[in-house]
């Protein structure tokens, strides 16, 4: 006979009963390799600067900065109006420019790779598989050391 259909079948697989609850990823430890991608848009022209800004607040964090790769958003790629889109939804950059990261991190054997642009979950995991090492977000890491410090503050002495 006729069997009623199950219609949250799917919606089951796809959601899970417990969030994901992974730890921030903090810098290692004082000396830490790290590799640096800047994600712009053609329109930022002070790019520059904001990877230098951004390599000074990981080493003030502990990490060494051994590699910094930008990836630009030009105008010739979709028009004006996809501009502040990323190449591709599951790892922003496009794919020979995180060819071009994983070459980097396995020449200077770096312990993890900082973004500065945000990373959705599904990016940061994607990355991390591809690239065979933590790929977090730089403000993922400076909330997380903001945060930590807050509490030691509120902890007393």
């Amino acid at each position: 006979m006729h069997q009623p259909r199950r219609r949250d079948r799917r919606l089951a697989r796809r959601v899970s009963s417990r969030p994901d609850r992974r730890p921030a990823f903090r810098v290692p430890a004082v000396g830490a390799d790290v590799v640096l991608v800047g994600y712009f848009s053609a329109k930022q022209k002070d790019f520059e600067a904001l990877m230098a800004s951004a390599a000074a607040a990981l080493a003030a964090h502990g990490a060494r900065v051994v590699a910094q790769i930008v990836q630009r958003r030009g105008v010739s790629d979709g028009g004006a109006r996809m501009m502040s889109l990323p190449y591709s939804s599951r790892t922003l950059l496009t794919y020979g420019k995180v060819r071009e990261v994983a070459l980097a991190c396995d020449r200077a054997d770096a312990d993890a790779v900082i973004f500065t642009a945000s990373l959705s979950e599904r990016q940061r995991r994607t990355l991390t598989d591809m690239l065979g090492r933590p790929a977090v977000s730089l403000s993922d890491i400076l909330t997380a050391e903001a945060r930590l410090r807050l509490d030691r503050i509120q902890a007393g002495p």
